[in-house]
């Protein structure tokens, strides 16, 4: 595995061949129902235990997803104390039988049940957080789970299978490692019966597709391509500051960043300056050192795809304010970047970029402009800025999965998120994420004086 910052490998994980993947399907599908039957009391108690095991574990799986990453060591330890506590925010929800008919004596109840095997797929930009997502929700509701992690990032994610492996049932929670074709077989995979993926749109369609040969349920959080529009009441200096930290969380590679910001396009080169200056002020470099606030992208693959689309506008007629190139020092480095002048249909403002590039793009008119974000195939989230009132009105006109006022990319773990259109199918976080993982059950037993008799029976006159 490659440090991203420095280049250069620094350790090998072991790779999950097909015969040791079946081997593991046999193993958690055996231990789905013993881990199904007992009781939700139980499987919360679970839970807790597997934050008390994190947690213990945190500053090992913290230096190590900063090496593997290259985000920040602060940040990988937050984002590793917040994995911990989303267990304990998961085993504190309920699914608990509903009564839906009470008429004529019917004591009809709806149940929520588990699928049975879970494949949960996470992606490189928040390897733990993004797995305890879905294994959490997953476990509570009754389901065994096998996660892969991405190529790039597997090395956290194999040691919290061994932190938790310590704490769960023998089958209950399993990671295996590996390149495409192994998460081929695993989403393909008959014992399967639920994917919830974590990644690209075209990676998710994928997936979509092999699901529907044997009806596997998906839960699929896609790409973003997040706009910000921001209104002409707006201040510049205290918005431009929001704007950029939201666009630059994790050198980019977070799924709702700002990626596209819209500005009154009187005021674009007032606010692509103040961006500008943000961005050449920003201190990049390695996660282990204090002082750096932006690490590396995670990968040279993802580093070429920035560095291409950049270079694609520029001859298309776009301006550099900032940036617009790799940092010259070792690993994936790409200089902070603000690009204004984008002609029309761009890939940079149409596409994801998933880097630490903010493209500015003047409208004239907010009604016009909603019309235009609204007609990406993108849906996952949408934030404006200025006079709430004024933006509250707009909000309700935005086709995506989530809209944000005077701020972005804010997500917590009692608040369901997803995307609209090529953003995904489902949700995740809190009861509603909860739901994702089970399946409805009715209960519609006999009614208590007696059986009733069926539509049919009775002699007509």
């Amino acid at each position: 595995m490659e440090n991203p910052a420095l280049g250069e490998v620094f350790a090998h994980a072991p790779v999950t061949t097909e015969q040791h993947l079946d081997e593991v399907l046999d193993e958690v599908s055996r231990a789905h129902p013993l881990w199904a039957a007992l009781p939700a009391a139980d499987r919360r108690r679970y839970l807790l235990g597997c934050r008390e095991a994190m947690l213990s574990a945190a500053d090992r799986i913290a230096g190590l997803l900063t090496r593997e990453q290259g985000k920040p060591l602060r940040h990988a330890q937050a984002e590793v104390r917040l994995s911990a506590d989303w267990f304990a925010h998961t085993a504190a929800l309920a699914t608990e039988p509903e009564p839906v008919a009470r008429e004529s004596g019917a004591r009809i109840t709806l149940e929520r049940v588990p699928h049975g095997v879970v494949a949960a797929i996470a992606p490189s930009n928040y390897p733990v957080l993004l797995a305890v997502c879905k294994i959490a929700p997953a476990l509570l509701a009754g389901n065994t789970v096998v996660l892969k992690p991405s190529p790039v990032t597997p090395l956290s994610s194999l040691l919290l299978g061994e932190v938790l492996g310590a704490v769960l049932p023998a089958g209950t929670f399993r990671v295996v490692n590996g390149e495409a074709s192994l998460g081929s077989r695993l989403t393909g995979h008959p014992a399967v019966r639920l994917v919830s993926f974590t990644g690209s749109t075209d990676t998710g369609r994928a997936i979509a597709r092999q699901a529907a040969a044997d009806l596997k349920r998906v839960v699929l959080e896609l790409g973003g391509n997040d706009p910000a529009i921001v209104l002409p009441d707006a201040d510049v200096e205290t918005t431009a500051r929001q704007l950029f930290d939201r666009a630059m969380v994790n050198s980019g590679q977070f799924c709702a960043a700002v990626k596209r910001v819209y500005i009154p396009r009187e005021r674009s080169h007032e606010y692509a300056e103040a961006l500008g200056a943000l961005a050449r002020s920003a201190v990049l470099g390695d996660g282990l050192d204090p002082a750096t606030e932006l690490g590396p992208l995670v990968s040279r693959a993802q580093l070429t795809r920035v560095s291409a689309l950049v270079d694609d506008a520029v001859r298309a007629g776009a301006r550099l304010v900032a940036g617009g190139r790799t940092a010259p020092r070792p690993g994936h480095f790409y200089l902070p970047t603000v690009v204004t002048g984008l002609p029309e249909g761009t890939a940079l403002e149409a596409e994801e970029q998933f880097g630490p590039v903010i493209p500015v793009i003047g409208y004239d008119d907010p009604a016009t402009v909603v019309a235009h974000v609204n007609a990406s195939p993108y849906g996952l989230g949408c934030s404006l800025w200025g006079d709430p009132d004024r933006a509250d009105a707009l909000a309700r006109s935005l086709d995506c999965g989530t809209v944000w006022t005077n701020t972005h990319g804010e997500l917590r773990h009692d608040v369901p998120f997803g995307g609209h259109r090529h953003s995904g199918i489902g949700v995740e976080y809190g009861h509603w994420g909860l739901l994702e993982y089970t399946q409805i059950r009715i209960h519609h037993p006999a009614p208590r004086e007696g059986l009733a008799p069926r539509a049919g029976d009775q002699e007509s006159s």
